[in-house]
């Protein structure tokens, strides 16, 4: 009798959860978008960065690369374009958390050491543009007036993102790390007056590990299993995503594409990313 009532009291408990009677005999269940609550990527932390002593680092590179969206492996940062089920693409996020949320600090692009900061008026206008044009009033004598045409942010206009890094080998645990420093994102820059494309601009430099925790609450999509979502922040520190070298650190501070261009670029890049690999499975080899 007992484990009777205490099943009845369960299904109640059930019943006033999930819905409400209807009057009929049925459930009145409240619409959503899915069959089970997701809670694991509001409650996500972001796991701090083990301490490094500058005496454990014995080896260390700086590298700069570029993450194009156009990738198909790369494509989770692009879209999509507008937010759907509960996910954003990367421009979007970075924005909202700068100009909405208040709790990322942009940077000067000319500078990516991150001490010259932009103000949030001064970011939100990279990519918006104020024109005036004339048109033809819409009341008689229907002389032209002047009207001031605001063109907002376009998201699509981002096709890449830049990455300053450091890469290096912590001998108090015996492994090769990476940590991102900074993130540039790039946008499609036109000529205002005749409309061709001109290049790449960079938006504003973005302190990484300052980011890490409005990462680490959105969503990605996984193309290889629907229920288990990844974070950006899962994305940044798993290095899912493809990317070529642009710079390494040198004497000369040079870019490779200021002394080679074309596939011979791509070479010297990815020369880089082999030298970075063999040492670490050379000190294993040794």
């Amino acid at each position: 009798m007992k484990k009777l009532v205490l099943f009845l009291a369960i299904g109640m408990v059930s019943l006033t959860a999930f819905g409400q009677n209807d009057g009929t005999g049925g459930v009145t269940l409240e619409p959503r978008d899915g069959f089970y609550d997701k809670i694991h990527g509001e409650n996500r932390r972001v796991v701090p960065y083990p301490h490094m002593r500058e005496s454990d680092v014995t080896e260390a590179w700086r590298v700069w690369r570029e993450v194009d969206f156009r990738e198909k492996v790369n494509q989770v940062f692009y879209y999509p374009l507008t937010p759907t089920n509960g996910r954003k693409n990367y421009i979007e996020i970075v924005r909202k958390a700068i100009l909405t949320d208040l709790i990322v600090t942009p940077f000067d692009v000319e500078n990516d050491d991150f001490r010259v900061q932009l103000t949030t008026s001064d970011f939100a206008k990279i990519g918006t543009k104020r024109d005036t044009q004339w048109i033809p009033s819409p009341d008689p004598p229907y002389e032209p007036v002047m009207k001031v045409i605001d063109e907002p942010f376009k998201p699509d206009a981002v096709k890449s993102l830049r990455l300053k890094e450091d890469w290096f080998f912590d001998r108090q645990r015996s492994i090769m790390e990476c940590r991102i420093l900074g993130m540039l994102p790039m946008r499609q820059r036109f000529n205002s007056s005749t409309g061709d494309f001109e290049g790449m601009e960079g938006m504003a430099w973005i302190y990484f590990p300052q980011a890490r925790h409005v990462f680490s609450r959105e969503e990605v999509y996984n193309t290889k299993n629907y229920a288990q979502r990844i974070t950006f922040d899962d994305l940044f520190m798993k290095r899912m995503f493809s990317s070529r070298i642009l710079k390494v650190d040198n004497v000369h501070d040079r870019y490779i594409s200021e002394y080679t261009t074309g596939l011979d670029a791509l070479l010297v890049g990815e020369e880089i990313k082999e030298q970075i690999f063999l040492f670490e499975h050379d000190m294993w080899e040794q």
